[in-house]
């Protein structure tokens, strides 16, 4: 993490969204369930060697699996994380369903500039109470790590290791690692001066924002078709470190008709490591003269969470542009 470090938590927000690690059975299966604060509250007590700081409990409304999780619901909890914080909270613990859990967790790095304390995501995969469930050792091992001090900023923790959201993913749906910090190409400059319509306590407002991985017979009426369908930010999954269609005329028009309609056009890899180098290649600088800006090492989860704190902040387009390809928190580093 590059934020500065920060004093042991003494008084940490719990916000509870929902997702596997408080489901119950259901008539239609599992589900998220209300009362996971006083289940919190009993295993701590008959655990009483694990010292965690102090903690009090909120449940967002509604309680959702993970699946259903928008932008909309990320400025509810950015909004909570900032009550927490002006009423006396030193740190906040976020339990959130692990499907889109990075994607959360990479939003609200950027949604949280400048807030001077830690917020760590936690989850499990498996419900608390079941066998084998690794819920009370997510729960108890992040607030344990905000006990013991962690960097402001925003952290994911699971399963004893803490990483950086804007670096990591989910890539495996079962076992107790799921997430991992992805090979990703470093390098990207530092922002010099962050804007003022990015720190915390500026409004934000939600951004509509679609993401396109080429493949092989790409057509142009599935990428026109998401250019008139009111975006404003278009995340392109290229292959390798930046390449496209690039000898297909219509491609590169449509790409430059979205770019004169404001619309931004972000290029990262669908490898799982390295990034995009839009000017190593031919394919590569086309897509840069069709008005397409370099992700770098930028994630999918990164650079989703990027655009739409950038273009949620009211930024003109031209800084929404520049801003894409410096570093705020982490995120090319």
């Amino acid at each position: 993490m590059t934020h500065d470090i920060h004093q042991p938590a003494q008084r940490v927000m719990v916000l509870y969204t929902g997702g596997t690690i408080g489901m119950q059975a259901s008539a239609n299966g599992l589900a998220p369930a209300s009362g996971f604060e006083a289940r919190m509250a009993a295993q701590l007590a008959d655990r009483p060697e694990t010292v965690v700081p102090s903690w009090r409990f909120r449940e967002m409304a509604p309680l959702i699996d993970s699946a259903n999780m928008s932008p909309a619901y990320w400025l509810r909890l950015r909004a909570a994380v900032i009550e927490a914080v002006d009423e006396g909270c030193d740190a906040v613990l976020v339990l959130h369903g692990t499907d889109t859990l990075a994607y959360s967790a990479a939003a609200l790095s950027f949604q949280l500039l400048g807030l001077e304390a830690p917020v760590v995501f936690t989850g499990s995969m498996l419900p608390a109470g079941v066998a084998d469930s690794d819920a009370w050792e997510n729960v108890n091992g992040a607030l344990q790590a905000l006990g013991g001090g962690l960097s402001t900023g925003v952290h994911l923790y699971f399963h004893g290791e803490t990483l950086d959201p804007t670096r990591c993913a989910k890539i495996r749906s079962f076992g107790r690692h799921p997430f991992a910090a992805l090979q990703r190409l470093h390098g990207g400059q530092p922002v010099t001066d962050l804007p003022d319509a990015l720190h915390y306590r500026q409004v934000k407002t939600e951004a509509s924002i679609a993401v396109l991985p080429l493949f092989p017979g790409l057509g142009i009426a599935q990428l026109d078709g998401l250019i008139d369908s009111g975006i404003r930010g278009l995340v392109l999954e290229c292959f390798g470190s930046g390449t496209g269609p690039s000898d297909n005329p219509d491609f590169l028009a449509s790409l430059k008709r979205a770019q004169d309609s404001g619309i931004v056009v972000v290029a990262i890899t669908q490898c799982h490591q390295g990034g995009v180098e839009l000017d190593i290649y031919e394919a590569g600088s086309r897509l840069r003269g069709a008005g397409v800006l370099s992700g770098g090492g930028m994630t999918r989860e990164a650079v989703l969470g990027k655009l739409q704190a950038l273009l949620g902040s009211g930024l003109p387009v031209d800084d929404v542009r520049r801003l894409i390809e410096l570093d705020l928190c982490g995120e090319l580093r």
